[in-house]
């Protein structure tokens, strides 16, 4: 009896550090150095990456066509304009819906 549930508790224990394996984050790890051709028409949104749990680096995620990401330094100039111009964009797209469903 003993023996069953010493099986049955390092089956759970094997059980729980996989499942623990599975939920980690994903993480940029590093940046982009640089986009030749990166400006705001490509980048459809972006998210901020803060330092915490399993995320050691902040970083931009850039979202462009087709899904694809690019992790980017937000210290960095060309990325901070990027930003300012996909911000200006989506608000302008806010406030131009908001007009029209109030006429």
């Amino acid at each position: 009896m003993r023996f069953c549930a010493l099986i049955f508790l390092l089956l759970l224990a094997f059980l729980c550090l996989a499942l623990a394996q599975g939920s980690y984050e994903d993480c940029c790890l590093k940046y982009v150095k640089r986009m030749k051709k990166l400006n705001g028409r490509m980048v459809l949104s972006y998210k901020r990456q803060l330092v915490d749990g399993g995320c050691n680096i902040p970083a931009i995620v850039f979202v462009l066509k087709k899904q694809k990401q690019l992790c980017a330094d937000p210290k960095q100039p060309w990325v901070q304009n990027i930003v300012a111009t996909v911000d200006k964009r989506l608000n302008g797209a806010k406030h131009s819906d908001a007009q029209r469903k109030s006429r």
